[in-house]
């Protein structure tokens, strides 16, 4: 039950001439007395709250900064009509900040018997499962002086995927790789490359690419094309420890490397390669394998929706026994973790043999813009400290990465706009090397 505003206001407007003229109790009966009869007949004719009926649909998944909506059918069974307000909540991540009021809360108007629809349009601002939470009713009376109040619960979980944001590099990487593919191009002999077909000798082929067998056996001089190799594996490794969890910019690191991770897979298996997926700090925390090629990054964007940063310290040596486990063949293994020096060397520079001798190993690492905005600054005590810092930091991360090509590691080591297409070169590279 509550009582409105109309009440209250009807009540003080009802008291002010007794406390004027006739200041006693009796003056006051007087007034309030029927405003409470018409109070007890307002909620009495309110359409019970209870016995409603509540149910969902709409969408189930949106991706990060895009808008979902929910509706909500209303069913009055009873048999006097309902005039309600409704608060649909949802956690607070659910919307832009400060646009929650309005998003949630709901007029309406149903006739027994009927039943009406609203919808609550949802804008995600974290990746993850949003459940809906209670439904709060409050249906008044034809005087709008009482209310009843209720709870429903109507069960629903949208799901905030990655937003995929470097999609837009797709088609110049395609391109890319259809040129490696001899769709655009001829194909010529090319290291580590696969053959593709017979075709008849022009002015300015490589002499090396003709096949005599085949010339001998026809009047004209046959040549070799050949094509980067595919149905390579790679394995995508998310390092989910607490380097992870540090911000730059509006969002943390992992957000980026998957970004980056969703790019490669796109590109990847548009190339014929199959693609795996394994997120790890001193656990699994997402695994993803066999996938076709139609159906990787719909399962790969699935499995990243939820994963957040573990405050732990990564288990390099249980990660790498779980990637050596996941990859039995020689695999392009991705590692989207730090370029830090202590993670580096007092965790995966002493397993790292492990991987190499087995394994092509890609290291991709997300770098701060802002160190090096302070490597240049100037003008001030401050800022020539600040730039002091940021050069040694930058000073760290090349010896960092230098440590690892000496190990035969491909690094990458790019900010967040910029890791993705430079993963998905040093992927394409490493193809028309042949050394997947």
């Amino acid at each position: 039950m509550a009582l409105t505003g109309r009440a209250a206001l009807l009540a003080a407007l009802g008291s002010l001439p007794v406390g004027i003229w006739e200041p006693s109790w009796t003056g006051i009966l007087a007034v309030n007395a029927p405003l409470a009869l018409a109070c007890a007949c307002d909620f009495a004719l309110a359409a019970p709250v209870r016995r409603l009926g509540l149910t969902r649909s709409g969408d189930t998944s949106v991706r990060l900064g895009d808008t979902a909506d929910v509706t909500l059918t209303i069913t009055n069974p009873t048999r006097r009509p309902l005039r309600a307000r409704l608060r649909d909540a949802w956690p607070p991540s659910s919307w832009q900040p400060g646009t929650e009021t309005t998003a949630s809360r709901h007029r309406l108007t149903v006739p027994p018997g009927e039943r009406r629809r609203i919808t609550t349009r949802l804008r995600p601002t974290r990746r993850g499962d949003r459940e809906a939470d209670r439904i709060t009713i409050r249906s008044y009376g034809p005087l709008g002086l009482f209310a009843r109040q209720g709870t429903h619960q109507a069960p629903w979980t949208v799901r905030v995927l990655p937003p995929f944001t470097s999609r837009k590099h797709l088609p110049s990487k395609l391109a890319r790789l259809r040129e490696l593919d001899g769709r655009t191009s001829v194909l010529t002999r090319g290291e580590g490359t696969e053959f593709d077909s017979l075709r008849e000798y022009v002015p300015g082929d490589d002499t090396r690419s003709i096949d005599w067998r085949a010339t001998a056996r026809q009047t004209a001089v046959a040549v070799r094309t050949w094509r980067p190799e595919r149905d390579r594996h790679i394995l995508l490794v998310l390092d989910t420890g607490r380097t992870s969890a540090g911000r730059v910019g509006d969002a943390p690191r992992l957000d980026a490397s998957m970004d980056a991770a969703l790019l490669l897979a796109a590109l990847a298996s548009r190339a014929g390669d199959r693609v795996d997926l394994l997120a790890y700090d001193r656990r699994v925390r997402a695994l993803v394998q066999g996938r076709t090629a139609g159906d990787v990054l719909p399962s790969l964007v699935n499995a990243m929706a939820t994963l957040e940063p573990e405050l732990v310290e990564t288990d390099a040596r249980g990660l790498t026994a779980t990637a050596l486990r996941t990859s039995p063949r020689r695999s392009l293994i991705v590692l989207l973790t730090t370029l830090d020096a202590a993670p580096i060397e007092e965790g995966l520079l002493p397993v790292l043999a492990q991987l190499t001798q087995r394994h092509t190993v890609l290291l991709a690492s997300v770098a701060d813009p802002h160190i090096a905005d302070m490597a240049t600054a100037r003008g001030n005590v401050d800022a020539v400290y600040e730039a002091a810092a940021a050069a040694h930091a930058q000073s760290e991360r090349h010896r960092t990465a230098e440590q690892l090509r000496r190990h035969g590691v491909t690094v990458v080591d790019a900010t967040p706009d910029d890791l993705a297409p430079a993963l998905a070169d040093a992927y394409l590279a490493l193809k028309a090397a042949g050394r997947l």
